[in-house]
């Protein structure tokens, strides 16, 4: 099967090249912070952790990939053989994930996650603030938006990395995907401009029903920008994935969003490397 062995001649090739090693430090050097860092923000210091650096791998890496593919001239090679777009991109996408999936399981069992959902709130009842709100989070759903988030990261990296000429090039298109993808993510982590989220600061031991009706009311007297603000992060899609990260389950809109743009992104991304491709003398008929 050419996918297997694409995925494996990637995984060559990052191990070649010191990737394995670069993480392995990388993930020790974050256990020790995790392990420094005071209990009560323990979830979201490794949310934060996995999403902007594991889980967004792809699109730190790959403009480093594609140029060292090119220097070896290994796209000319695939341009003219039987490999497909599609294969040459999902072998990118489940190498990088692979090695996002280790790293952030180990950063959910130092932060201490549990294993299964502690409270069983649903998230889309409560304006996407689920189990880690309230209890124990998911390490299931953790390493699952790992996965999603690798996927959208890697995805936007393939479509930068087939249209630059150097890796400085590469790092000036990436930071305005960092700064759309980041920020909203973390704000909508820590709920900023949530009246949920204050509802629930003053009330930190009160029931869901009171801080839903003080959400409700705060929505229906005036607060509009802030409740359409915080309705609009709830379905984005970078908010979503950091929502998973964290080991809450988003609503089901939310997933089919970030689902539907791994969708567009595929096929943007298969778009870029067949030009790439075309550009350098092959094609695919």
């Amino acid at each position: 099967m050419r996918l297997r062995s694409l995925v494996l001649w990637d995984i060559r090739f990052q191990a070649r090249y010191g990737f394995y090693f670069l993480y392995a430090v990388l993930t020790a050097i974050y256990v020790a912070i995790l392990s420094a860092v005071p209990e009560s923000w323990r979830e979201k210091a490794a949310a934060i952790l996995i999403f902007s650096d594991p889980a967004s791998m792809g699109l730190f890496f790959m403009g480093a990939i594609v140029l060292l593919e090119k220097s070896q001239r290994t796209p000319w090679a695939l341009a003219v053989s039987p490999v497909r777009a599609a294969e040459y991109i999902a072998a990118k996408v489940v190498s990088l994930s692979a090695i996002s999936l280790v790293v952030a399981a180990v950063l959910t069992a130092a932060a201490g996650v549990d294993a299964g959902v502690g409270t069983g709130v649903n998230a889309g009842d409560y304006g996407g603030v689920g189990a880690g709100a309230y209890g124990s989070v998911d390490s299931c759903m953790v390493l699952l938006g790992t996965v999603l988030s690798s996927a959208v990261f890697t995805l936007l990296g393939i479509i930068i990395a087939t249209r630059i000429s150097s890796l400085n090039q590469f790092i000036l298109w990436t930071v305005p995907v960092e700064l759309v993808c980041f920020v909203p993510a973390i704000l909508h982590l820590f709920r900023v401009g949530s009246p949920l989220a204050d509802s629930m600061a003053a009330n930190p031991r009160g029931p869901v029903q009171i801080c839903m009706q003080t959400y409700t009311q705060t929505c229906t007297s005036g607060s509009s920008s802030a409740a359409d603000a915080v309705a609009w992060l709830r379905y984005y899609p970078a908010s979503v994935c950091m929502e998973m990260v964290s080991g809450q389950v988003p609503s089901p809109i939310g997933i089919l969003m970030v689902m539907a743009l791994i969708g567009v992104l595929f096929v943007a991304a298969k778009y870029c490397v067949l030009n790439m491709w075309g550009r350098m003398g092959g094609g695919k008929l």
